[in-house]
């Protein structure tokens, strides 16, 4: 099989177990598990990117948004709360606040 023949996910998981500490390699294949309805491969992808890469705020922000369409909403909770004191730290706000949007509907 070519890489032109491989899937896009393919590709990612190559890249993956290859460089398995590449952040936005593995947010990359989180994403596209998620975006193909693999929902279990997704959330291991994500739970994995944040305990190799703890400061990785848009891992945060996936992982809860998934958790919560899910119905994970404990869980989601506690990840986005813990996004949103990352994202303070590192200064990125819109991530901060649209994971507070996302903790305030979730209380909803």
């Amino acid at each position: 099989m070519t890489q032109i023949q491989k899937s896009r996910r393919q590709r990612l998981e190559e890249f993956v177990a290859q460089h398995p500490q590449d952040a936005f390699a593995r947010y990359g294949l989180a994403m596209e598990c998620a975006s193909t309805g693999d929902h279990e491969a997704a959330l291991a992808h994500f739970r994995k990117l944040i305990e190799t890469n703890p400061n990785y705020v848009p891992g945060f922000q996936q992982l809860g948004q998934l958790l919560a369409r899910l119905g994970q909403k404990e869980e989601a909770r506690e990840i986005f709360t813990r996004g949103v004191a990352l994202a303070r730290v590192a200064g990125e706000q819109r991530a901060m606040e649209e994971m507070q949007q996302a903790l305030q509907e979730l209380a909803d």
